[in-house]
């Protein structure tokens, strides 16, 4: 089955009566499957499907991608995210201009040695979990910034603040490959 547009949501209300006598076969996707335009997946009863979107469409939890009239079936997406370290930056407000620069320094030392992708909204860092919870706890919990708090939520709970590219940014690739800085005769 060829999907090259998205019908509507699970959570709009044209598609609620509808969905609730209909058979749902979800397409489940992981965080970096969602950001792709194209890809080739089969739905959880076994169905092969080819998704081909235009540019710049990404699929969202939800997004209904078939409807048959005739078995009152949906193929429906189903985003897994990962989970978020969210950094709060908002107890620097009011600290002196050189706590401010130590701060923002020592904490984009700490994130970019990791070679954890972050990004920063207002008065919040976000960072894509891509190691084990304990070990980036450990490493904000070492530098004991002052200041700054951080705390693990699921990424379904940040994704709706964040900008397309910030969401790529975020849960697109946050599982792949780590960078090393061993040469290349030593990985």
């Amino acid at each position: 089955m060829l999907i090259e547009t998205v019908l509507g949501n699970v959570s709009e209300p044209s598609w609620i009566a509808r969905l609730s006598q209909a058979r749902i076969d979800d397409l489940v996707l992981d965080q970096w499957d969602a950001q792709k335009s194209r890809l080739r997946k089969m739905t959880s009863s076994g169905a092969e499907l080819a998704v081909s979107l235009s540019r710049g469409v990404r699929l969202r939890d939800g997004d209904i991608l078939a409807w048959d009239d005739l078995t009152a079936t949906a193929v429906v997406a189903r985003v897994r995210l990962g989970d978020v370290m969210v950094v709060h930056l908002d107890g620097l407000h009011g600290e002196s201009p050189d706590l401010l620069i130590r701060s923002a320094v020592e904490l984009g030392h700490a994130i970019g040695n990791q070679h954890w992708p972050a990004v920063v909204k207002g008065a919040k860092m976000y960072v894509p979990l891509t190691v084990d919870r304990k070990v980036m706890d450990s490493v904000m919990r070492t530098h004991a910034f002052t200041g700054i708090t951080h705390e693990f939520v699921p990424g379904t709970e940040v994704i709706a603040y964040l900008a397309p590219h910030e969401s790529r940014r975020l849960f697109g690739g946050a599982d792949s490959t780590p960078h090393t800085h061993l040469p290349a005769n030593l990985n």
